[in-house]
């Protein structure tokens, strides 16, 4: 009689365990869902594509992530991050040395690669012949006067047996820069080629254009990249890992379907519809720089990185000097 009662007790109590159990689960899936902040370099462009695709295809919410993105004003991405208004945020290596190479350096590191070769070069109007770093002497530079820019200009010339003091700079105020050579504003332009140089062909302009990896390979270096605040790094390195992990989703998925994700980017961002010719273009030409050779989202090879933070300190432009290694991590990617 006795295991009866005790049978009959269980039974009895079994729902009360079942409801309670139940509502510890959804007190646990919910406090597992974390907020985080990223902070654009720009306004949202094929750059962020697989952070979109990410949003749009639930990759962070099944990572019990909530992604909001935020655009910079007045302050860069690296100042919104190191701030605490942000935990993660967008930006390049060259952009990060300056915000880690100095005595008080902002609290940043970066946490993987978005494409993993630099595609920024001169570009210029095809009739005036410049092909090569050389040939822009005796022609307008648009310049805006920043130490690491000049230098790179500089190094590029004399790489191609040119004469820096022979060409002539201008200030960049250039915001749409076919525009800005036809005009004939300048005649020399610093661009990336998935926009700019994507741009010129849409519009059939004529141009020539050379990157600085292909002068001198030192300029090969990372831009852009993610990056993430050292506080939240250290108290939150499950949700870096799965920011990380949800990213490198998002990009796979944007590198093997160029269109697919171009279409869930305008949709996350519609104002980008107006320019929907030149999103399907940059983001064919984009889509095969996000991965490793091996198909690996986000890696940063050690040796390009310290090549190039080396050449900063070689040409103090840096305030501080920057140390092997410092300022990137491989660690929140995932194993792939």
């Amino acid at each position: 009689m006795l295991k009866h009662k005790k049978f009959f007790s269980l039974i009895v109590l079994l729902p009360i365990f079942t409801l309670l159990l139940t509502a510890c689960g959804k007190s646990n899936s919910a406090a597992k869902t974390q907020t985080i902040t990223v902070a654009l370099d720009w306004t949202p462009n094929t750059n962020h594509t697989g952070l979109y695709v990410a949003q749009e295809k639930g990759y962070f919410k099944k990572h019990h992530l909530k992604v909001k993105f935020v655009q910079p004003s007045k302050d860069s991405a690296e100042q919104i991050v190191a701030s605490g208004k942000a935990q993660i945020g967008i930006s390049g290596q060259d952009s990060l040395a300056s915000a880690i190479g100095k005595k008080n350096p902002l609290p940043l590191t970066a946490m993987g690669a978005i494409l993993q070769h630099n595609t920024s070069g001169i570009m210029s109007r095809k009739a005036d012949g410049i092909t090569s770093p050389k040939k822009m002497q005796g022609y307008r530079y648009a310049t805006w006067n920043t130490p690491t820019e000049l230098a790179t200009i500089k190094q590029v010339v004399k790489d191609d047996g040119g004469d820096f003091s022979k060409v002539k700079t201008v200030p960049n105020n250039i915001t749409d820069e076919v525009a800005g050579l036809k005009s004939k504003a300048a005649d020399a332009i610093w661009i990336f080629y998935g926009w700019a140089g994507i741009n010129a062909e849409i519009k059939n302009y004529p141009v020539n254009y050379f990157s600085f990896r292909s002068i001198n390979p030192v300029f090969d270096y990372y831009t852009p990249l993610i990056i993430g605040s050292n506080s939240f790094l250290k108290q939150n390195p499950k949700a870096a890992k799965a920011f990380m992990a949800a990213a490198t989703e998002g990009y796979q998925y944007a590198a093997k379907n160029p269109k697919a994700s171009a279409d869930l980017l305008m949709k996350a961002v519609p104002e980008l519809k107006s320019n929907q010719k030149l999103i399907y273009k940059s983001q064919n030409y984009l889509s095969k720089y996000y991965l490793t050779k091996d198909g690996q989202f986000g890696k940063i090879d050690a040796m390009r990185w310290n090549n190039f933070y080396k050449w900063l300190n070689d040409h103090k432009l840096v305030e501080q000097k920057l140390a092997k290694n410092q300022g990137f991590t491989n660690q929140y990617l995932p194993k792939q």
